[in-house]
């Protein structure tokens, strides 16, 4: 017999067979009753963060959460004080990373909230050393925050990265910041739209009334009354130097006297990045509408407004809160205001058509409203001078300025593609997308206002 075959051996390669089979099959069962579990991911890199306070311009909130560990938060020197990061959906959280400076946190808790306003807790310590930390965790919630209670020495908190793992979140990835050779002034394009009637209308106040409001100057689209809507506007012309831009901006009317002055020429709207951060900034959703300041304002009000920019101008005279009581001749009366650049996320409009909405606090989107999207500035110029000391606007004096904004761009595509080019981009540029001053970064749109 050849040895390979003898007796021992057949019956050796029939247990080893045998036994092959068991294993296999134990496999399979096990494979068929445990459930796969999903690894888990890193949910909060490039996330929308926000903190309690910031020690300087170079340790902002973000810096714990974009993945450097070169870059971090730090606080100013005080108890309590936390650092929070939104991760874009409810997430079920299984890990927290915390890489400390040696300013560290003594006293801490890790809390998780779906709202941004209550929270739970889901570690406690009073005893941390500081360094990095891994720490296991089973909570949920669409934000996580480090809440520090007793710091460890006599500087405030600081953290190179806060590292936050778990399923669930955003599907959408955060825009990264990207990187230039050339220095970064600006970050905006210009929407610059004409006139195109006065109707004592307001379809966001006041939807389907017409006449129910004092008289407003609309320019951009056509068809603005009080019945319009999303769909209407989309199907509307417009006065706006590019064509893809449906959207309805009106504010009050200005007034000489009894003479009504009416904007002349392309008005120019701002589209630009109201946070520090302003590669962050994205598009505005279809249909998205508010107002800005208030026909019932006081001067202080006004003046004291976040939005508040150089208020009126003309000739020598800048930053008045009222309409001037004179200015020279061959000039005119412009007037300048910023809008708040916060969405909540959800809603389109709010019972109030600003709750929605919120400026930045310290340069950084709250966490009750973590979309940023553009800060729209209305630079209105009217062809007035000499006496204005009858000037004013039809909802009164120069301080109830405010304005309206409806968002209509027929292609959003369009509109992402301005707003990555320009405000994502650090670039100063006209409708179609073009920086005079770096004619090398090119255009986002064609001379056509179409995309590339």
């Amino acid at each position: 017999m050849h040895p390979s075959r003898s007796p021992a051996r057949l019956h050796a390669r029939t247990v080893l067979t045998a036994l092959t089979a068991t294993v296999a099959m134990v496999a399979a069962v096990l494979t068929a009753v445990v459930p796969a579990v999903a690894a888990d991911s890193l949910l909060s890199q490039g996330r929308p963060a926000t903190a309690s306070s910031v020690e300087g311009g170079g340790y902002s909130a973000g810096a714990a959460v974009d993945g450097l560990q070169s870059t971090r938060w730090s606080s100013a020197i005080a108890d309590p004080q936390w650092l929070q990061v939104d991760l874009g959906a409810p997430a079920t959280i299984n890990r927290v990373v915390l890489t400390w400076e040696n300013a560290y946190a003594k006293a801490y808790k890790l809390q998780t909230s779906n709202d941004a306003a209550t929270w739970s807790d889901a570690y406690t310590t009073t005893t941390a050393t500081g360094g990095t930390q891994t720490l296991t965790i089973t909570a949920t919630g669409r934000y996580l925050r480090m809440y520090g209670t007793t710091r460890a020495t006599g500087y405030g908190y600081s953290l190179w990265e806060m590292q936050v793992y778990g399923t669930g979140g955003s599907t959408t990835t955060p825009r990264p910041k990207p990187t230039f050779t050339d220095e970064v002034t600006h970050h905006e394009f210009q929407a610059n739209c004409s006139w195109t009637a006065n109707r004592p209308d307001d379809p966001i106040v006041y939807p389907g009334l017409p006449g129910a409001s004092h008289m407003h100057t609309f320019v951009g689209n056509r068809t603005t009354n009080a019945h319009s809507t999303g769909s209407s506007l989309l199907g509307g012309g417009t006065s706006c130097t590019n064509p893809h831009d449906r959207s309805a901006y009106w504010f009050p009317s200005f007034y000489k006297g009894d003479q009504l002055i009416q904007p002349t020429g392309n008005q120019v709207i701002y589209y630009k990045s109201g946070i520090l951060e302003y590669w962050r900034v994205q598009p505005f959703p279809q249909g998205l509408r508010f107002v800005v300041g208030s026909p019932s304002a006081t001067l202080e009000q006004f003046r004291d407004s976040p939005g508040a920019v150089e208020g009126f101008e003309c000739g020598d005279i800048s930053h008045s809160w009222d309409i001037p009581r004179s200015c020279a001749s061959g000039t005119q009366v412009n007037v300048r205001y910023q809008s708040p650049s916060c969405w909540d996320g959800v809603h389109l409009d709010s019972t109030d058509h600003k709750s929605h909405m919120s400026y930045p606090a310290a340069g950084y989107c709250p966490a009750s409203h973590p979309v940023a999207v553009p800060m729209l500035e209305f630079k209105i110029a009217f062809p007035a001078d000499g006496d204005l000391s009858q000037a004013r606007l039809a909802s009164g004096r120069g301080y109830t300025w405010h304005y309206d904004f409806f968002n209509a761009w027929d292609n959003l595509a369009i509109l992402d593609a301005l707003v990555t080019h320009c405000i994502n981009g650090g670039l100063q540029c006209d409708p179609r997308g073009y920086d005079l001053y770096k004619p090398h970064r090119g255009a986002a749109l064609t001379p056509n206002f179409e995309l590339p």
